[in-house]
């Protein structure tokens, strides 16, 4: 199983080919016979809500440099997406939650950005459950509070698939 098309078999080496299997496209191990399987990203992100807002942050990385989104990224092996959406937000803007007390917002799927797709879950939390003072830290080039409102009258730009969170996000814990 890989994130992005294997051109080679992840486990001896060996170039894959293309087959037709499930009613799909796949790559195919001529050595080892078995299907590479190409699958999505999980990641996790929270929405954290306050009177001015949602928090989001203006994203320093690829896809979308220079776009504001909820802050998130990718999930680790040994985490849930709470715990994941949790250390995220942390480590972009220095804000901190407990996972327990996050809430399930939504969830879209992603891509593809080179190749890879992504399956991102997203959470929301209100403000007085965090502790700290948002700022931009790592992956990210500033921070904001913004409404649905105030973020269009902006010439700023979101990220893709951003708009439905920061909406939900607010719709509901606005």
């Amino acid at each position: 199983m890989t994130s992005h098309p294997a051109s080679f078999c992840p486990d001896c080496g060996t170039e894959t080919e293309s087959t037709h299997f499930d009613g799909r496209d796949r790559k195919l191990c001529p050595a080892c016979e078995r299907i590479v399987w190409h699958n999505p990203i999980p990641t996790a992100g929270v929405a954290v809500v306050g009177d001015e807002g949602v928090l989001l942050g203006q994203r320093d990385v690829e896809p979308g440099i220079g776009e504001w989104g909820v802050p998130g990224g990718h999930m680790e092996v040994d985490e849930t997406p709470e715990e994941a959406a949790a250390r995220e937000l942390e480590e972009e803007t220095g804000v901190s939650v407990d996972p327990d007390e996050l809430a399930l917002l939504e969830t879209f799927t992603s891509g593809p950005f080179a190749g890879k797709y992504v399956v991102s879950i997203g959470f929301a939390v209100r403000a007085e459950a965090t502790t700290g003072t948002p700022e931009a830290l790592n992956e990210v080039q500033a921070v904001g509070w913004f409404t649905p409102r105030s973020f269009a009258a902006s010439d700023a730009v979101l990220h893709e698939d951003h708009a439905q969170r920061l909406r939900l996000a607010w719709e509901r814990f606005g």
